[in-house]
């Protein structure tokens, strides 16, 4: 069985399930896989060095998959920002046909280069007042991420169980729901607090296909729900990253009242995260992760976990709720 949303028609897909764009981790082997799963996969433009780079990524992404996939381009405040539309350029180039955005208000011009172009624009925000800008200035499909999400959750640290259902009261296009969310209970939920779909993150790097490390897949089997620190809190600029010892040591050194950014930059520098993803040295950086790693158990292909999640929704919409109604 499937389950038909206004996501699934929109973007052409089976399932309504996304797979988020993740730095160091949204290669064409994981896009490719979820695509063939039914599902929609994500190449990160920022994991690639270079606008050419990523023309070849798409290329080789096509090669793996004659499904919808889509590109992420995410805008964040740096002193050296990459070319945000030359990457946006070579998705044009390559025929894509739906962006997953996220970051700041930047992020609009990129709207405006690819909109003409006939893609569609998902973006991800995680405040309701966020979501509403977006739809205002015309993207297609939100996604809304829960205080639960890795990455960056915001500064307002809503859960999704309030901030799902309180955007959806107030967006009238169709929205996803991410955060907190792998397994079919998680779908379920979601498409009953008023999403179209889920777009999952740290699920999917808990995969065969996942181009990172097996001790780093092994460590989101063996956190819990615990199993993540908030940094960058005293910056406004907080992240949800899993729980090791450098993470540990980021949130010791931040807590000192006189301590600065560059205290922490060696510890959390993009070359060592993707050095620990790559190596599977967990003592050399810090790896995104949410408190969904309290639910993952496995490491299955993205073809095995899609079925299951779209399996065990069915079984609980007919089974375990159906049999409540009196």
């Amino acid at each position: 069985m499937a389950f038909k949303t206004r996501i699934t028609e929109m973007l052409e897909i089976e399932h309504p399930i996304v797979q988020g764009g993740m730095q160091g981790v949204g290669y064409a082997e994981l896009a490719s896989a979820v695509s063939n799963a039914g599902g929609l996969g994500t190449l990160t433009a920022l994991t690639q060095p270079s606008p050419e780079a990523l023309r070849e990524e798409i290329e080789k992404c096509r090669s793996m998959t004659d499904k919808p996939f889509a590109v992420n381009i995410t805008v964040l405040p740096t002193i050296l920002p990459p070319d945000y539309k030359g990457y946006a350029q070579a998705a044009i180039d390559g025929g894509v046909k739906i962006i997953e955005t996220a970051g700041t208000q930047e992020v609009r011009e990129i709207w405006e280069m690819v909109k003409p172009h006939g893609i569609k624009v998902l973006h991800k925000c995680t405040a309701v007042r966020h979501a509403l800008s977006a739809e205002r200035h015309g993207c297609d499909i939100i996604s809304i991420d829960g205080f639960e999400c890795a990455g960056h959750p915001g500064e307002d640290d809503i859960p999704g169980l309030i901030l799902i259902p309180s955007a959806a009261d107030k967006v009238k296009i169709p929205m996803l729901a991410s955060g907190g969310i792998g397994d079919g209970r998680g779908l379920v939920a979601a498409l009953a607090l008023g999403a179209e779909g889920i777009n999952m993150g740290t699920r999917f790097c808990a995969t065969r296909e996942a181009p990172i490390h097996d001790n780093v897949k092994a460590k989101y089997v063996e956190n819990d729900e615990r199993g993540t620190n908030l940094i960058f809190r005293k910056f406004k600029n907080t992240a949800r990253v899993g729980k090791n010892d450098v993470s540990d040591e980021v949130v010791e050194i931040s807590a000192r009242p006189d301590s600065t950014f560059e205290d922490i930059r060696h510890l959390v520098a993009g070359a060592v995260g993707r050095e620990l993803l790559q190596t599977g040295d967990l003592s050399k950086g810090i790896f995104w992760a949410g408190m969904v790693q309290g639910l993952i158990h496995d490491v299955p292909t993205c073809q095995e976990l899609i079925d299951r999640i779209i399996g065990d929704a069915e079984q609980i919409v007919k089974g375990r709720l159906g049999e409540m109604l009196a």
